[in-house]
């Protein structure tokens, strides 16, 4: 029998004190053989590093390290540089998944060479609540909108080709990394159960994120131009479903 493949999952945790240990209670949970959970606590000023250490002493698979305060993309960047697992899971401090989740991914990583990306199904839990429903993943919708939750999992081999997570970028940073590793091809799937629990709270950062969007647009269209130009034909544009079509009226008018 094949030795099962090796899951770092990764947990940037900053004042998460709140929710921490029920995250990773729910990572301990899992079913699966042959996990490591680094968490990394980005300069909190609550009691998230000694939370996440009296996790580290009970438990062998889960390794704390710290930094000063530098952002998700930083953090991310630093736990895969310390792990040493074939796939990375990255879940968030304030989220929980389902038992089954890395065993299901971990399974469809190791069968498919040509699968990049595994991404579960979604539920929100706190202030809203019910599946998140996004849609089916392809090159041009990517591009104009992310599609893809931050918390799927994928190669460490891709991490390190794409030089990992982009730490210019200050909001939706997974969608450049997704448009960074996928670019150039391969597949996405999606679990067929929701085993994934996405908590949402009044100052989450997927709300803050929205204020921000013109930073995105910029810091996109600057690192992928290419990937734009051949999905729709030419920058994305602040509306963004309209991109394709202003980008063509543009050309047959010679307009910038």
């Amino acid at each position: 029998m094949m030795k099962p493949s090796k899951v770092s999952v990764i947990i940037p945790a900053y004042n998460a004190a709140a929710t921490l240990g029920e995250c990773l209670d729910s990572v301990i949970a899992s079913d699966y053989a042959s996990i490591e959970i680094i968490v990394v606590d980005d300069g909190s000023t609550d009691a998230t590093f000694q939370i996440a250490a009296d996790y580290a002493l009970r438990d062998s698979r889960v390794r704390v390290v710290r930094q000063t305060n530098a952002g998700v993309c930083k953090a991310r960047n630093h736990a895969v540089s310390v792990s040493t697992g074939l796939y990375i899971m990255p879940v968030d401090a304030d989220d929980m998944i389902m038992p089954g989740l890395i065993s299901v991914a971990a399974a469809v990583l190791d069968a498919n060479a040509d699968v990049k990306v595994v991404q579960p199904r979604a539920e929100f839990f706190g202030a809203r609540s019910g599946e998140w429903r996004l849609s089916p993943y392809s090159p041009g919708l990517l591009a104009r909108r992310n599609i893809i939750p931050a918390t799927s999992m994928f190669r460490r081999a891709d991490w390190v080709r794409v030089n990992g997570y982009c730490e210019e970028i200050i909001a939706r940073e997974d969608w450049d990394f997704w448009i960074s590793v996928l670019k150039d091809g391969g597949r996405v799937v999606r679990t067929e159960d929701v085993m994934y629990c996405y908590r949402i709270t009044e100052g989450s950062k997927r709300v803050r994120d929205r204020k921000l969007f013109r930073h995105v647009l910029r810091t996109l269209n600057r690192r992928h131009p290419e990937y734009f130009l051949r999905e729709l034909g030419g920058p994305l544009r602040r509306f963004r479903s309209w991109s394709r079509p202003y980008n063509l009226i543009c050309r047959l008018f010679g307009l910038h």
